[in-house]
Formats: C-alpha cells, sequence, structure tokens
C-alpha cells in the first residue's frame, strides 16, 4: 500500500483539571459580573435565573456540559446589562 499515509496523532488535549479550572475560573468571573450589576438587576426575575444558571445548574452538569451553561449564563447577564443601561 504504497499511498497509504501514517495516521495523524490527535492534537494534545488539555486535561480534565485544565478544563475544570478554566470552566471555573470563567464561572468567577461571570458570578463577579453578575455581582457588578448589583441593585439595578436584583428585582428582575433574569438575575435570579443567572444566578441559578451559575449555582444549581452548573454544579449538577458534566464537564461538557458546564461549557454551554456559562454560555447561557453570560448571554443572560449581557441582556441584563444591556437592560439596566436602557433604564
Amino acid at each position: 500500500m504504497p499511498n497509504r499515509q501514517p495516521p495523524r496523532s490527535a492534537a494534545p488535549t488539555a486535561s480534565f483539571r485544565a478544563r475544570y479550572d478554566a470552566l471555573e475560573a470563567r464561572r468567577n468571573e461571570l458570578m463577579a459580573r453578575l455581582a457588578a450589576l448589583g441593585e439595578k438587576a436584583g428585582p428582575r426575575p433574569a438575575h435570579g435565573r443567572a444566578r441559578a444558571l451559575l449555582g444549581t445548574t452548573f454544579r449538577k452538569a458534566t464537564l461538557v456540559q458546564r461549557a454551554a451553561v456559562l454560555e447561557a449564563a453570560e448571554w443572560l447577564i449581557t441582556v441584563l446589562d444591556r437592560a439596566a443601561m436602557l433604564l
């Protein structure tokens, strides 16, 4: 088989711990961003949902699902931030 190519080695992926720590760091950044909204976003129902996403939903999710949960929380925090600027 002269045209056969050697198998490509997969790109080195980060270890479980490195991915876990990166997601935790991102979660902490989002928690700080949510806390910075403070009084402006406090009474809104979306504020409570964002806190739930970053708390119980994040903790119950698998490592792969946690990235999606953080994306959803980031989107919701962005919506809250923009709504606070309008009022």
